[in-house]
């Protein structure tokens, strides 16, 4: 896998860019991942929902062609796009997102962070008490609970981590966001991956003081490591 830097660049730059990889791509094309910052920007997912945006502001909201919700990008928050294909890697794409889940896992444990994965809400979450106890979370929900309150699920939670993929023809593209140490509060304006009451934090609230820059190559060595061809998750 080749790994390119990108600083801070315009989302819609990238999303072209991506698309147009993709769509070039032959079965010789060797995977990349891409690593950068984004401007202030809310894009919205294939399954977005227009009264999830609580508030308009001079921040722009793009629509684009991922899974899942509304969500905000901005400095201070490391995203990364793996452009794989998942015929090539032998997985599937239940498996990649587990993939990618773990790698965000990982790269928060090399910060002494645990975080979690909570059932039916992809992306990692951690204990706002306790960011760095390792204690797991309570037992499932049940649907009924889960229908009429919906937040249940997310008591004493903080989303850190979001992904969005997208798959066409078994490649993959778009990726994924760890919140590093940014302005939190534009997600105060949307209902983050479309859960009214939503807290979104990161590494900088809990107390994890980093520079972004090391965040990005850790995340980015978990994610060369897990995202290998017929690929064995590495051990910690």
């Amino acid at each position: 896998m080749i790994t390119k830097f990108l600083g801070n660049i315009e989302f819609a730059s990238v999303y072209s860019a991506m698309q147009r990889f993709t769509d070039e791509r032959s079965p010789d094309t060797q995977d990349e991942l891409w690593i950068c910052e984004h401007p202030a920007i809310f894009t919205q997912g294939l399954a977005g929902k227009a009264e999830h945006v609580l508030e308009h502001s001079n921040i722009p909201i793009l629509q684009t062609n991922r899974g899942g919700q509304i969500t905000f990008h901005g400095p201070g928050q490391v995203v990364a796009y793996p452009l794989v294909d998942l015929n090539g890697l032998g997985i599937f794409v239940k498996e990649y997102v587990y993939l990618l889940e773990e790698s965000i896992l990982k790269t928060l444990l090399y910060f002494g962070v645990t975080g979690h994965r909570v059932k039916g809400a992809p992306g990692i979450y951690v204990r706002l008490d306790s960011p760095k106890a390792h204690s797991i979370l309570k037992p499932e929900i049940d649907a009924n609970t889960l229908h009429n309150h919906p937040l249940e699920q997310f008591q004493g939670l903080g989303k850190i981590a979001a992904l969005g993929i997208k798959v066409s023809r078994h490649r993959a593209y778009h990726g994924l966001s760890l919140n590093v140490d940014m302005d939190l509060s534009p997600f105060k304006l949307i209902n983050p991956c479309g859960y009214k009451g939503l807290i979104t934090t990161d590494l900088s609230t809990i107390g994890v003081k980093v520079e972004i820059g090391e965040v990005a190559k850790v995340l980015a060595d978990k994610l060369s490591a897990y995202l290998q061809p017929k690929i064995n998750p590495p051990s910690e």
